[in-house]
């Protein structure tokens, strides 16, 4: 009849013991158990003896850790299984090295009792092997057989009164490369190719000063291969109690050292590129930031990068181009960089770089404009050419004047996006200003979110139209903020960063509904045929999949007929929107709505793409109304009249924008333009000025 496994739990959660004990005996194990969650109980029953010990990783009196030391200390062989709520490699991999036979996390406790079997198991194999050795002890002939059919080395290295060995097993060859002849004839050959590392620790338990249960030495074999090995020592004393020799058997731990080793270096590494990650940049970046304290000499510097434009290329071309972009980027960057600098992938398209030991910010300035260059390139990924461009903020570091490497890539991340700001593909070096304007930029962040809870925002009303009476036509929505301190700013101000926190797609829903619920107002009251409202959308919100359900269930609601209402889309987001947009606005000019492109003559690639975008309606950008009549060589007019034939061609109307004086009304009229706005005819309106000037225009 076989005895039931003691088994001994700590865990402080009644639930979580019921969990362990309910998988146990759903394993088929006949046990009996008990449960401790403090010290001097747990020591209490490491004296009365268990088979298998299951401990909870932390716990507000005691932990794994704790307990696993102590049954060590004791000499105990009992096979302990870290159980957890949650684990990181590192703890898991430390779990393993301090003798825990296995680990769980209490979310997975299904294999709690295959791995209580298979503890036991090796247990049992460790049981076996120790009384192999006791056995051996007892006839030197048994020892041989078995010693030398062993796949680990088994040895008795004598240390008095002469040091050599008097016996190693054949296995000795297939793991360290050296026969045993060798090891018989030089009797320090294991401190020869012992790793330089290790060599303390071997002088130290061949004297038998630290022969602890196990020891782990790695060696540099003779074809330079690199082998572990875990060690189970006992020593051999005379009669007299001198130490007289060492017995020991050597296990080839290699492939779970390996297997360490790519834990820990997937820990430390990015999975695509194998540059170091966060956490290992954030590591050597403080530790560059502690050298700089010490040595008042010793500069280096921070870069930030983010590759512009990159979500267009992975939305466009898929995922995996732009996994195979990332990548030859990783490899590009390191070409840049010297062997001490590092370079790490710090997330999605953002890369940051170490400068380590520069002499002054011209140093890093060279290395931005390298890489600059160098990613420049064309990028041959397959069957695709790919064009990018990349942002660099530059922070250069003065060590007393940071404390944290956070501060570090702060600065440098600040830079990075004045950069962006300052029109991509160029670096930019952080100064004190430009902390100072990220900072009021979070603040306005901040007062952007309280605007749309608190209703800050308001619109006016620029009226568009017919050049050839001036008639009113329609009129376009323009976003105020009504600050409650600073008093009205203009979109330019908050805008970009709205579009920058998406804050941009509540805020332009809010538009939206609003200018067509004003305009069906208008309509009701005062009716005038074909009166239009122009509402501008910005890039993010083209990129929303459900954005013509919104825009048609907004109609509903309002009541405005689709055919009301205009959307402006500027020309540099057309540039950017992929066929999946281009999709969602084919669906919005089913509804019936007729879509502008806004800024029209500012980009540089939207011809191309005029056939293809479902666009009824263009607007010329203000940039080149401003000059009619003003040139000598009449250059933008030349424009605005290629503008207007274009469009004519395309079957388009033309609206221009930004008329001011008699002399563009003229000129526009003489080149057959429709429709204009502008200060000429009117400033941006409130609803009851525009109300009124409605109401003045003729049925």
């Amino acid at each position: 009849m076989v005895a039931p496994l003691r088994i001994l739990i700590l865990e402080d959660s009644l639930s979580d013991t019921e969990l362990m004990l309910y998988e146990l005996y759903s394993s088929g194990l006949e046990l009996v158990w008990r449960c401790v969650e403090t010290e001097p109980d747990y020591l209490t029953q490491l004296e009365a003896g268990c088979d298998v010990i299951i401990a909870d990783y932390s716990m507000p009196q005691f932990d794994a850790m704790r307990a696993l030391q102590l049954l060590q200390e004791r000499g105990l062989d009992t096979p302990f299984i870290v159980v957890t709520g949650s684990i990181s490699e590192e703890v898991a991999v430390e779990c393993m090295k301090q003798g825990a036979a296995d680990y769980l996390l209490k979310d997975r406790l299904v294999r709690l009792g295959q791995a209580v079997i298979q503890a036991m198991q090796q247990k049992q194999l460790r049981d076996e092997k120790r009384q192999a050795v006791a056995a051996l002890k007892e006839s030197e002939a048994r020892f041989r057989r078995l010693a030398d059919n062993a796949q680990d080395i088994v040895y008795r290295y004598r240390v008095s009164p002469t040091v050599g060995f008097e016996y190693i097993s054949p296995a000795v060859t297939a793991i360290l490369s050296y026969t045993p002849v060798e090891h018989y004839a030089d009797p320090y050959l294991w401190f020869k190719f012992v790793h330089e590392d290790d060599r303390q620790v071997l002088r130290q338990w061949m004297r038998a000063e630290k022969l602890t249960q196990t020891t782990i030495l790695h060696w540099v074999c003779k074809n330079g291969t690199i082998v572990w090995t875990e060690h189970r020592n006992v020593p051999v004393y005379n009669e007299t109690g001198r130490l007289i020799a060492i017995e020991g058997i050597a296990r080839d731990i290699s492939d779970r050292k390996r297997a360490e080793g790519q834990l820990f270096y997937s820990a430390l590494h990015d999975p695509l590129t194998g540059l170091p990650n966060r956490v290992l940049f954030m590591d050597r970046l403080g530790l560059a930031l502690e050298h700089g304290k010490r040595n008042q000499n010793y500069l280096f510097a921070v870069l930030f990068l983010d590759l512009d434009r990159f979500k267009v290329i992975n939305d466009s071309l898929g995922h995996s181009v732009g996994d195979q972009l990332l990548i030859a980027t990783a490899e590009r960057l390191k070409s840049c960089l010297r062997p001490m600098d590092t370079a790490a992938r710090f997330g999605g398209d953002e890369f940051t770089i170490l400068l380590d030991d520069i002499r002054a910010v011209s140093d890093a300035v060279r290395v931005a404009e390298r890489i600059q260059a160098e990613l420049g390139l064309p990028f041959n990924l397959g069957q695709q050419e790919v064009l990018i461009t990349v942002s660099i903020g530059i922070t250069l570091v003065n060590a007393k004047r940071y404390n944290r490497p956070e501060e570090l890539l702060r600065d440098a991340d600040i830079a990075m996006y004045q950069a962006k700001t300052q029109g991509k593909a160029r670096y930019e070096v952080f100064d004190t200003g430009m902390h100072t304007h990220a900072v009021a930029l979070l603040q306005l962040e901040t007062d952007l979110r309280q605007a749309i809870e608190r209703q800050e925002f308001r619109l006016c009303y620029q009226p568009i139209v017919l050049l050839e009476t001036s008639q009113v036509v329609g009129f376009e929505a323009l976003l105020r903020w009504q600050h409650p301190e600073r008093g009205l700013v203009f979109p330019a101000e908050f805008i970009p960063v709205a579009e920058e926190t998406s804050l941009i797609i509540p805020i332009g829903e809010w538009v939206l509904r609003e200018a067509c619920t004003q305009l069906h107002k208008w309509q009701t009251g005062v009716p005038i045929p074909h009166l239009s409202i122009s509402v501008n959308l910005a890039g993010k919100q083209l990129t929303q999949p459900d954005l013509s359900a919104q825009i048609h269930q907004i109609l509903q609601e309002t009541g405005l007929d689709a055919l009301s209402l205009r959307l402006e889309i500027t020309e540099s987001a057309i540039m950017d929107t992929t066929h999946s947009v281009t999709t969602t606005l084919s669906q919005v000019r089913d509804l019936g709505i007729q879509l502008s492109i806004d800024d029209f003559g500012t980009g540089y690639s939207s011809l191309s793409r005029l056939h293809s975008f479902p666009t009824g309606a263009l607007k010329i950008d203000r940039s080149f109304i401003s000059q009619i009549g003003t040139e000598p060589n009449h250059s933008n007019m030349m424009i605005v009249q290629t503008i207007v034939t274009l469009a004519h061609n395309l079957g388009l109307e033309v609206i221009a924008e930004g008329v001011e004086t008699s002399t563009q009304l003229a000129q526009l009229r003489a080149l057959n333009c429709k429709y204009g706005q502008g200060y000429f005819f009117s400033r941006p309106l409130d609803s009851q000025a525009a109300e009124m000037l409605i109401a003045t225009q003729p049925g």
